[in-house]
């Protein structure tokens, strides 16, 4: 794994935690693709979020802590996502290398 690289399970772990607020929920049953699907959409919505701060911030209308938070969260939903096309990446190329 590449220095500063993010393990999948412990990225997804740390976004669930802070989408809850704390603790992790469980994982609902459904099939890859809505639970990826609903992942990204959480990631954008949470980079959405930081924008929306940022630009309150910068008018002058904005908390500084809010800010940071809004960031800190974009900043770990960006780090998951990454983490899971890697991994899903991998994935491929490990099934492509298989001899039939």
């Amino acid at each position: 794994m590449a220095q500063g690289a993010i393990a999948a399970p412990v990225a997804l772990q740390a976004y669930r935690a802070a989408l809850s607020g704390g603790a992790a929920p469980a994982v609902q049953a459904g099939d890859f693709g809505q639970v990826l699907s609903s992942a990204l959409q959480g990631a954008v919505t949470q980079s959405q979020q930081a924008e929306t701060q940022s630009r309150a911030a910068i008018s002058g209308h904005g908390n500084l802590l809010d800010v940071v938070t809004a960031v800190s969260k974009a900043e770990l939903s960006l780090q998951t996502t990454v983490a899971v096309r890697d991994r899903v990446v991998q994935a491929y190329q490990d099934i492509m290398h298989m001899a039939i």
